[in-house]
């Protein structure tokens, strides 16, 4: 039996989906443990591409079960949504996809507060996708929450939606002068998905209890990354949960001995989406090279990531912070082709250099990177799947990288396909 967390390293959008579903070959289930469908995790296989937002990235495995831990929050439209479009696909999902029955619902209120407080000059901006992820777990955390649990009870379900529906109307009237649709229409609204949800809801947490004391190989599966995580980001720039490995504990109710590994999952350059402090962000010709070569834009909302140069500061963060014992290293083939790429070792403000991440968001953003420089490599490294076959500079570039954040690269990834990877270690 093993359980291992696979956990993004820097601000998102490492490709973890692409390394969750090669790794799922290998494991019995793969379990989400935080996020909502503000994620996008991406994966590509048989020429074709798929982008998941809630449903974990190992289901196109026939043989594997998918769990939606309790600490996930659940739109059920956008649920129910891209359950259909999985079906459509040939892919049976029952059986085969468990939701927790404690795993909190994203109403259309939180979407307008979100969406409302983004717009409203008022407020700082954060750059969120609108779609009702930080209200819901603000709610959660307020216990006003509705759960997935509720759509058992429907006259339970109808008190606790007035309650909060009262409130709601409340609130954006006041705030940002919104009208919330007739409360009947939300009602019958949430029901319509209720008979769909209510087959798949269990009791996740006895689910995965029982599965690791059958010696089950278990992959937990985080959205997000690292610098967003809601206590050790970059905050306030980040998302509303704990996206880092200590997640898993909580969003899936799996005791902390029985995890067995942490890998991390980095980008061998840096991207973020929206607001905040990135300190090795390009804004020239490089970064956009980066950009488009590496088709960096958010498999959920479309927008351009920001690009740049590879933070060893954050990098280091990531490892120690999430116990990560193996890394995978992905989009190695976007470097191909650049002269010089750069490294940043530290971050140098008012005298000071930095060689640990600083919790002053000041610092962060306003910091001169310390960077060292690589010579490039002009030959092509996509597709490639043995590691002595990459470039020597390339070669010289990864290892490097491991040295300076004193782990082992247990994978490398050359491209988007499940099969261009280098795999130098088996996760379990």
């Amino acid at each position: 039996m093993s359980v291992a967390v696979v956990v993004g390293m820097q601000w998102g959008d490492e490709g973890k989906g692409k390394i969750i579903d090669l790794l799922a070959e290998n494991v019995d289930i793969v379990a989400r443990y935080q996020g909502g469908h503000n994620a996008g995790h991406t994966i590509c296989f048989n020429n074709k591409q798929f982008v998941l937002h809630l449903i974990p990235s190992g289901i196109f495995h026939e043989d594997k079960l998918c769990v939606i831990g309790n600490g996930v929050v659940v739109d059920p439209h956008a649920l129910v949504d891209e359950m259909r479009q999985l079906e459509e696909t040939g892919l049976n999902l029952e059986g085969r996809l468990i939701i927790s029955d404690r795993a909190n619902i994203i109403m259309p209120y939180h979407g307008t507060s979100d969406k409302g407080r983004e717009s409203d000059s008022g407020f700082q901006k954060i750059g969120t996708t609108g779609r009702g992820i930080g209200p819901s777990y603000a709610d959660k955390i307020a216990r006003a929450g509705i759960r997935t649990c509720d759509l058992r009870d429907e006259t339970y379900l109808t008190e606790r939606l007035r309650a909060n529906y009262d409130e709601k109307q409340k609130i954006l009237q006041t705030l940002y002068r919104t009208e919330l649709p007739e409360f009947n229409s939300l009602l019958d609204e949430l029901m319509s998905y209720r008979e769909t949800i209510l087959k798949y809801i269990a009791d996740t947490h006895t689910f995965m209890r029982d599965q690791i004391s059958q010696n089950k190989n278990i992959l937990c599966e985080g959205a997000q990354g690292t610098m967003l995580d809601v206590d050790h980001g970059t905050y306030p720039f980040v998302t509303s949960s704990n996206s880092t490995a200590g997640g898993a504990c909580t969003g899936l109710g799996i005791p902390p001995t029985k995890i067995d590994r942490v890998l991390g999952v980095i980008k061998a350059y840096t991207t973020r989406v929206g607001e905040g402090p990135f300190p090795t962000e390009l804004l020239d010709a490089d970064g956009e090279r980066l950009g488009k070569v590496g088709h960096e834009f958010g498999a959920t909302t479309g927008r351009a990531r920001r690009c740049g140069w590879f933070d060893a500061v954050v990098a280091r963060y990531g490892v120690h912070l999430n116990g990560v014992d193996a890394l995978v290293l992905t989009k190695v083939d976007v470097l191909d082709g650049f002269d010089t790429i750069k490294v940043c070792t530290g971050y140098k403000y008012k005298g000071k250099v930095f060689s640990d991440m600083p919790a002053d968001p000041e610092v962060i953003a306003n910091c001169d990177p310390v960077y060292v420089e690589f010579d490039g490599w002009s030959e092509s490294t996509l597709g490639i799947q043995d590691y002595d076959k990459l470039p020597q500079n390339a070669k010289n570039y990864i290892d490097r990288l491991s040295e300076l954040v004193e782990t082992p690269f247990m994978m490398i990834s050359t491209g988007p396909d499940r099969e261009q990877t280098i795999l130098r270690e088996s996760l379990f």
